[in-house]
């Protein structure tokens, strides 16, 4: 059988969307194909089933991520700028009537956790690599003097982390983008005390 033609990172962006607004276990087939425009067929031999498209929309959501985040904290600017910017950007990204207002990855751990160990397991070491890459920039803020010398890192990093949960959470019931933007705000200056 022969290997099926598809732009490879939008069918996964697709079927993410589709994951991100019923969750896994709502999510049939004829909603992953309605989505990524595959026949199911396809699906089956590009992924081997549902959990391997989830498996490799979390890896194609994880790239898209990291390539944001670096290009949010480039290495030669301010770190405290670029973390205003990427609060700014939750908040307009909360504000939107998208439902990927949710961490994919939070939401996927939330639904998947009693389910699937292994997947369990990678989500977490996801989330965990984001906030160690928080820690690093926070890190650096104190390197280049943004940041007193008592500021502890992994301490601000898991706040921080504890904060984008909130927010994206409160977002769900109140996504008016100015009281989201009042919370942000709010976050980045005890950050930044």
């Amino acid at each position: 059988m022969r290997q099926a033609e598809f732009d490879r990172e939008l069918v996964l962006r697709s079927a993410l969307k589709a994951f991100l607004h019923k969750g896994y276990g709502k999510t049939s087939m004829q909603d992953l194909t309605k989505a990524t425009g595959l026949h199911p067929g396809s699906i089956y031999c590009a992924f081997g089933n549902k959990r391997g498209l989830l498996v490799a929309a979390v890896e194609q959501y994880k790239q898209d991520r990291d390539r944001q985040f670096a290009a949010t904290f480039p290495a030669n600017a301010p770190v405290l700028p670029s973390l205003k910017g990427y609060l700014d950007d939750l908040v307009a990204e909360c504000h939107s009537c998208d439902s990927s207002r949710a961490c994919f990855l939070v939401k996927a751990l939330n639904e998947m956790a009693d389910q699937d160990a292994e997947l369990q397991a990678e989500l977490s070491t996801s989330l965990e690599t984001w906030q160690a890459a928080l820690k690093s920039q926070i890190q650096r803020a104190k390197d280049l003097g943004e940041l007193t010398a008592d500021k502890d890192p992994e301490i601000l990093a898991r706040y921080l982390v504890m904060g984008i949960y909130g927010l994206r959470t409160y977002a769900q019931t109140h996504p008016q983008r100015e009281v989201l933007q009042q919370l942000a705000d709010q976050l980045y200056l005890s950050i930044c005390q």
